[in-house]
């Protein structure tokens, strides 16, 4: 029993990286399936786009607020503005983007494949001689990617502009201040990093969804039961890779000033 314990997760990590690999080596096969790819992108966005502007508006309000406090004990109010833009470009927004596309697109996306495996569709599929991840899944993993990308810069848009206000409302700050000082602290790389981010969530999220959505067996119950899995396991890995990034981050790219 304590050997199953250790070898079922490796077993299933190892399972999930060799699926993740047969994924990139499809994206470059041919034909590409533009009209699928189009409808999943569109798809994710009518799911993901209102829960994401709702979620940035206190995302950024509780960073301003937060940091807004700190600041001032210090008497430094005029850095405001530039360390609530670090802190929604560089971690809310990809996180913010990470789970709602988990969560939402994810899950979605496990549901439609754990029904297609308990239909048979997709042995089906084999049987006619088409690869299920090429037509299935790498539409689905680039769509994720690239609208993980465009909900990180709305997250980031929308928490900035609802510091803004928080902080000039409730805080008193300076309109002039907070603006003027995103160039204090903030630089390009900053954004890059926030990009790349939503790229690499955007693609776990995908990839996690579509493993256990593909693998999901015993009726009903199987396919619900795929849909939590593939729900935990995005956030515990979307956690610690955005850790491991910004680790990386800090080490490669000095901070401004210094």
């Amino acid at each position: 029993m304590s050997l199953a314990v250790v070898t079922g997760p490796a077993r299933v990590a190892g399972n999930l990286f060799a699926f993740a690999l047969d994924v990139v080596v499809s994206v470059f096969r041919r034909p590409f399936q533009l009209k699928e790819f189009l409808q999943q992108a569109w798809f994710i966005v009518t799911v993901t786009i209102v829960p994401t502007a709702l979620v940035a508006i206190p995302f950024g309000a509780v960073i301003a607020l937060q940091v807004g406090g700190l600041i001032k004990q210090f008497g430094a109010q005029s850095f405001t503005g530039s360390a609530a833009a670090l802190a929604v470009v560089r971690e809310a927004g990809p996180i913010a983007t990470a789970l709602l596309i988990a969560g939402a697109a994810g899950s979605a996306i496990a549901a439609d494949l754990g029904a297609r495996r308990i239909r048979e569709e997709l042995d089906a599929m084999m049987v006619l001689g088409i690869d299920p991840i090429q037509r299935l899944v790498v539409p689905r993993v680039l769509a994720c990617m690239l609208v993980a990308v465009a909900l990180n810069g709305l997250v980031s848009v929308v928490g900035v502009a609802g510091g803004y206000v928080f902080n000039v409302v409730l805080q008193d700050g300076t309109p002039g201040a907070y603006l003027a000082s995103f160039t204090a602290l903030a630089q390009l790389p900053d954004m890059y990093q926030g990009i790349v981010k939503a790229v690499i969530f955007g693609f776990l999220a995908a990839i996690v969804a579509s493993y256990k959505g593909m693998n999901a067996a015993g009726g009903p119950k199987g396919v619900g039961d795929a849909v939590n899995e593939a729900v935990v396991i995005s956030f515990t890995l979307l956690f610690i890779v955005n850790f491991v990034v910004t680790a990386i981050y800090f080490q490669l790219v000095p901070m401004k000033g210094t």
